[in-house]
């Protein structure tokens, strides 16, 4: 079956350069974006039943700009002042600046690693180890932090600030894909939470990363694209190869 109607189940592009708009016109297939999964702050009342105290803590270690959002928000909602004495590390350069929306930035109170793997942020830490460090997380995580700051004896307390859950659709929103794309297990979960007597027929599901093509499986479904490859780094790659054989004449 030839592709004419794909949904990516990520937000739209910001930029009108996106790749995905470029094989949309290429093949002159209808590309549509709708997230199957949102993030969520813990309420005052959930993050209070882990009682950890946040001013306890002298640093926070970032990991993305959600866990920047809700640490933030939920501050507020408890009415906790953050210190300006408050040191941030962050994972990447880009999650650093980002702390310009909530406070001033300034260079000695905000240290960032240079590839955006947590392993690279772990020497800055290593040389404050005097700090006490807050760690906000979603409520699914691996425990790759915690093991590089236990076998560097940092002092830290990892809390639960934001969870992932499906983003529901609505009985007026249309639902006739050739394809669907996703990208995390979360968003299979979120597939079949929506349309549990989901029947897959002839549409093609493509995936990024191995553990979204093992939820696709785990699910009962027929994966018929998997990225990266060697061939195709990254998803748009793949799909411009994906539609470019299926749409032949």
């Amino acid at each position: 079956m030839k592709i004419k109607k794909v949904l990516v189940s990520q937000p739209k592009p910001t930029s009108e350069k996106s790749p995905y708009y470029d094989i949309a016109e290429k093949y002159g297939v209808k590309i549509d974006f709708r997230p199957f999964i949102k993030v969520e702050s813990l309420s005052a009342k959930e993050f209070r039943q882990q009682k950890v105290s946040i001013l306890d803590h002298t640093a926070v270690i970032f990991t993305s700009r959600h866990a920047i959002d809700h640490f933030f928000s939920l501050c507020a909602e408890l009415r906790v002042t953050v210190p300006e004495t408050m040191k941030y590390f962050c994972t990447s350069e880009t999650i650093a600046l980002y702390i310009q929306k909530y406070v001033q930035y300034r260079k000695r109170k905000v240290f960032f690693g240079a590839t955006g793997k947590f392993a690279d942020l772990v020497p800055s830490i290593v040389k404050h180890n005097a700090e006490k460090y807050l760690v906000p997380m979603s409520d699914v995580h691996n425990d790759e932090i915690k093991t590089l700051l236990d076998k560097n004896k940092i002092q830290h307390t990892e809390v639960v600030m934001y969870r992932t859950v499906s983003n529901d659709f609505t009985p007026e929103e249309e639902f006739d894909y050739d394809m669907l794309l996703f990208f995390s297990p979360a968003g299979i979960n979120s597939l079949m939470k929506n349309f549990p007597e989901f029947d897959q027929k002839e549409i093609a599901i493509g995936c990024f990363g191995p553990a979204t093509a093992k939820a696709v499986k785990d699910a009962g479904l027929r994966l018929d694209l998997e990225a990266p490859t060697m061939e195709a780094p990254s998803m748009t790659a793949a799909l411009d190869m994906f539609i470019r054989e299926r749409n032949k004449d």
